[in-house]
């Protein structure tokens, strides 16, 4: 209900005159579809973003963005230790489960880490940025221009005031390392930072299995995406045949990265070959890792599924990652939401596919952008009907939330064990 009590409020907001810029008309849906995409730091866009909406419009479009990217508890909770209030028992639970945090202790000083992180990777990715844009413009709109796409860029939300993305920098290493950078670090998500600082600040400092899983999957999805993204698109014409070697493996980089829930681009999307697109798509499902600022199924329930699998194949009773076991309720919930978020995909699909006459790969590669928050897109989403946008909006909102809430209320929930069990029978599978 937090997350719908914010969009609307940003919808409202968005719906004031001094909003949308001087001879702009902004519709309801459109803004309902404008905070809902900014709230689940997804980055669709039915208008664009530069130059139909005012200073305050976009300001408003940031601050959803902000309030998304870290949570709307943990935001209420840090205005609260912000302002002196106490923080509830509730809201505690529900940080604790976010954090992935075995007790209620320190969780103000967790909250202030969080703060002080937040503020200091974002001043610094504002900085450079700023530093870079101010040799293509005025200084003053450098610095707006910096401040917008960092806070977009480390809450992996791909709103863009530029109407092309990043594809005017495709080239420029400076630019492309500072947004992967942002993109990165807030994709990994607070636990896996706080744990990685403890790790810097004392050798002895065992990483947690939950962070090793993160930093390697992370690793190799990067890796694995580069190249195959440039051996893919090498010849292409339209994206990287018109680069130099040094482009090319930084523009593949950079197209690996953003998928990951980011959804800015350096190459147009809509000229990748399928095979690439398709490629893309797994990533936008995998996403990033939980509590992080992006959404997808996370890395660790990829992972997890793949443990689980060669498990099976190996012939092994337990699954076992880095030396260290998964319970099984892991895997249960890791399967849960893989269904939950193919079944979603396949709905939204199916249903744009009925209603917008579209392309079944446009509305499929729309539909797997929406629930991962990606942001990508092969350039349907503002000639979408009234209920296709209804359709995406819905879906980003659950591909933000729903496996959240679905999960951490079966965490937190107290379950009673039953008082007996059916007898079990073998089926036939496979």
């Amino acid at each position: 209900m937090s997350f719908l009590a914010v969009i609307g409020l940003g919808t409202l907001l968005l719906l004031l005159p001094w909003s949308t810029a001087p001879g702009r008309d902004t519709s309801w849906v459109d803004a309902l579809f404008t905070a809902t995409s900014a709230v689940c730091v997804t980055g669709l866009t039915v208008v664009p973003t530069g130059t139909h909406w005012s200073a305050f419009g976009q300001l408003v479009i940031l601050a959803l963005i902000q309030v998304g990217g870290l949570g709307i508890m943990t935001t209420a909770a840090i205005f609260a230790v912000l302002t002196g209030r106490r923080i509830g028992l509730k809201d505690r639970l529900v940080i604790r489960e976010s954090f992935g945090k075995d007790g209620l202790a320190g969780l103000v000083r967790l909250l202030r880490l969080v703060v002080f992180t937040t503020a200091a990777v974002q001043l610094l990715g504002a900085m450079y940025l700023a530093w870079r844009f101010a040799g293509h413009m005025p200084v003053g709109q450098a610095w707006y221009y910096a401040l917008f796409h960092t806070v977009a860029a480390f809450n992996n939300a791909g709103f863009d005031l530029f109407g092309d993305s990043l594809m005017r920098y495709v080239s420029d290493p400076w630019i492309n390392f500072g947004f992967i950078a942002l993109i990165i670090t807030g994709g990994l998500g607070f636990p896996v930072l706080m744990d990685l600082y403890q790790r810097a600040r004392d050798r002895k400092h065992r990483l947690t299995l939950h962070t090793r899983m993160v930093v390697a999957t992370t690793t190799v999805l990067l890796v694995a995406g580069a190249l195959l993204v440039v051996v893919l698109e090498y010849g292409n014409p339209a994206t990287l045949g018109r680069l130099d070697l040094r482009g090319r493996l930084l523009a593949g980089l950079f197209q690996s990265v953003t998928p990951r829930t980011a959804g800015f681009n350096t190459l147009p999307t809509y000229q990748l070959r399928p095979v690439t697109l398709l490629f893309i798509m797994v990533l936008m499902f995998v996403g990033a890792s939980p509590g992080g600022t992006g959404g997808g199924i996370k890395t660790t329930t990829f992972v997890s599924l793949l443990a689980s699998v060669w498990t099976l194949i190996a012939g092994r009773q337990d699954i076992e990652m880095f030396r260290t076991r998964l319970s099984r309720e892991v895997l249960e919930k890791s399967l849960a939401i893989f269904l939950v978020g193919l079944t979603l995909v396949t709905v939204t699909a199916g249903f744009l596919l009925a209603s917008e006459g579209l392309g079944f790969l446009p509305v499929l590669f729309e539909s797997f952008s929406a629930f991962g928050t990606v942001g990508l897109s092969l350039g349907i989403t503002s000639g979408l009907s009234t209920a296709g946008r209804l359709m995406l909006s819905f879906t980003m909102f659950a591909g933000r939330v729903g496996p959240l809430t679905v999960f951490m209320a079966i965490a937190i929930g107290s379950r009673s064990p039953a008082a007996y069990r059916r007898p079990e029978e073998k089926i036939m599978v496979g």
